[in-house]
């Protein structure tokens, strides 16, 4: 392949800005799919939790032809949480189409990919995204975009970024507003004009760096990387340079090249060339490819530290067994090593005091995606209270801090304003535009967990909010979370509709009629806050007398339905959730409740 017609490039955004949507319109016109073929909405999203949730949690790789050009996509997450596949990913890119929505302008995350872009020196293409929103404002997130630049210290000569116009959903893009357009060519054609050919020596020692891992049922475990230099060919001695140091001897089996969504077999891969690789199952992001002869490692892939940790440990309550597969210490410890291979962000280690594992992440979303992933495998475990990882330098203890930014209507700002201050969140800035409220705080990460389900009550479910990692700073003193106390079985039984009936009024519940418990779990939250035991198996007492009037219909108010972030988020230090392949509980530490 002529390495001076390979185009690498890496989408970047914040959250739901349209990345996916805009690669499955190049793909779709670039006239590599028949006509009659059905090709799958949101393609490079694989798995069934990112087509579940909309969001992209790992990079996925992609090309199509453009003329006489091969263009590589790369598609990142946009989640804070799913950082580390950002910074990873980007060393396999040349540019970057940094996607900002015509409304919104720059968020959070945007301001994340695009520090971490700069900081890599790539050359960035700014897309103007969903500029057929009534309330586009397209010209005003343009000067958004290139404030956040001055801001982040970009080069000048970065500072002068092509824009072009789209609307991915819609299938068009165009190089200026007034301009008639049906299709996504003026995005392939700034890439094919302003980002550059890959570098690297042909004829040089092999230098291949594993920026990602996939998994084929045939093959094992595939390293995905880009060539950088030298020639990588099949059945051919290479060194492979682990994270570590050590240097070991292997032969690739397998090399494929992408092809739109599609892996493709290959003999040889060049300079230039983004490709998976077979042949070791012990491949680890990190390590290097390199020249038998002569081992030329590359330097390590730098990831930000975490900042969330959870104990992951055994499932020990009476019903621990009977949905899963994978029960044991053992069966938790192997899991979350393979995991650790494949997402670099991640941390395990033993916890000191009992069984279980403390799990290290960058964020609530990180884990419950590791978690829902365990249960989906037929894993039981049980799991405690995020805990924010703090820092000592010297006598000072620092904290994680995150930059939060938040949209709410007007007549919701105040509550949500006094409910931030609560939190220790210092307000930094607050715009107001069509009855909109835009608050951007600095706040502890402490403040923040648990609190969007608070927020969405709050503001009526019409809020939004991002935050992403800003630094650590002093720690900022107690922080209380939740005030409720909670409402908890005093035995093993089968809830009852009459025994609910009279509860509800004590606050609200969470499970319904007919669902087997045990003593110790909890089935709701109490109003007060101060725990309470309940008995939610009490049957109504049957007499032989009647009489009209005295019969009440049973009238139970639909309980709160949670899922697996909202209950980590929501309970305290002395809970647990117990995480099953059919069934999600909250149970206090000790069961002894009598």
């Amino acid at each position: 392949m002529d390495q001076s017609k390979i185009r690498n490039v890496a989408i970047i955004a914040h959250v739901d800005h349209g990345k996916t949507t805009l690669v499955d319109q190049l793909f779709q016109q670039s006239g590599m799919f028949r006509e009659n073929q059905e090709v799958a909405e949101r393609l490079m999203d694989s798995m069934d939790l990112e087509k579940e949730r909309g969001i992209t949690i790992t990079a996925k790789n992609g090309s199509y032809c453009f003329k006489d050009y091969w263009i590589n996509i790369i598609d990142t997450p946009g989640h804070a949480d799913f950082g580390g596949q950002v910074e990873r990913v980007l060393r396999m890119a040349d540019g970057c189409l940094l996607l900002v929505d015509a409304q919104e302008g720059p968020m959070p995350q945007t301001y994340f990919v695009l520090k971490k872009a700069l900081a890599a020196g790539l050359r960035i293409i700014v897309v103007i995204n969903k500029i057929d929103k009534p309330a586009a404002r397209c010209e005003w997130v343009v000067d958004q975009v290139f404030d956040l630049f001055v801001k982040l210290e970009a080069p000048d000569h970065l500072l002068d970024f092509p824009v072009v116009y789209a609307s991915a959903k819609q299938g068009y893009a165009k190089h200026h507003l007034a301009d008639e357009s049906t299709d996504m060519v003026p995005i392939s054609e700034l890439i094919a004009a302003h980002v550059p050919p890959p570098s690297g020596d042909q004829n040089a020692p092999l230098q291949m760096q594993v920026s990602s891992l996939d998994h084929s049922p045939y093959l094992g475990r595939l390293g995905i990387g880009k060539v950088t230099n030298g020639t990588l060919s099949i059945n051919k001695p290479i060194a492979v340079v682990k994270r570590d140091g050590s240097i070991h001897s292997a032969r690739l089996t397998k090399i494929f090249r992408f092809e739109s969504d599609q892996k493709v077999a290959t003999d040889s891969a060049g300079v230039g060339e983004l490709v998976a690789v077979a042949g070791m199952d012990d491949v680890t992001v990190g390590v290097t490819f390199t020249d038998a002869d002569n081992p030329m490692p590359m330097p390590l892939i730098e990831i930000d530290p975490p900042t969330i940790s959870m104990n992951f440990i055994p499932n020990d309550s009476p019903f621990a067994g009977l949905d899963g597969k994978f029960v044991t210490s053992r069966h938790i410890e192997d899991r979350l090593r393979k995991e650790t291979l494949a997402d670099v962000a991640l941390r395990v280690e033993p916890m000191t005091e009992g069984v279980g594992y403390v799990v290290a992440g960058r964020g609530e979303l990180h884990l419950s995606i590791l978690i829902e992933k365990m249960r989906r495998e037929g894993f039981e475990l049980q799991v405690t209270r995020p805990q924010v990882i703090m820092k000592q330098e010297g006598s000072v203890t620092l904290e994680p801090y995150e930059e939060l930014t938040i949209d709410v209507d007007e007549q919701y700002a105040g509550a949500v304003i006094e409910r931030l201050g609560m939190l220790k969140g210092q307000m930094q800035e607050m715009t107001q535009a069509n009855g909109m409220n835009r608050l951007v705080y600095k706040i502890p990460t402490r403040g923040l967990l648990g609190y969007r389900s608070e927020f969405m009550t709050a503001t009526k479910g019409l809020g939004m909010m991002n935050y992403v990692f800003a630094e650590y700073g002093p720690y900022a003193g107690d922080i209380i979370n939740r005030v409720n106390g909670v409402l908890i079985s005093m035995d093993t039984c089968t809830t009852v509709a009459y025994a609910l009936f009279n509860l509800q009024d004590r606050g609200r519940l969470f499970l319904g009629p007919g669902n087997r418990i045990y003593a110790g779990q909890i089935i709701g939250e109490n109003a007060r806050n101060q725990d309470m035991v309940v008995n939610p198996a009490k049957g109504k007492k049957l007499t032989n007398m009647r009489a009209s009037g005295s019969d009440e219909n049973v009238v139970l108010v639909p309980p709160v339905q949670m899922s697996l972030e909202d209950c980590i988020a929501y309970i305290n230090d002395d809970e647990l959730v117990e995480v099953t392949p059919k069934t999600i509980r909250l149970r206090k530490r000790s069961l002894n409740v009598k």
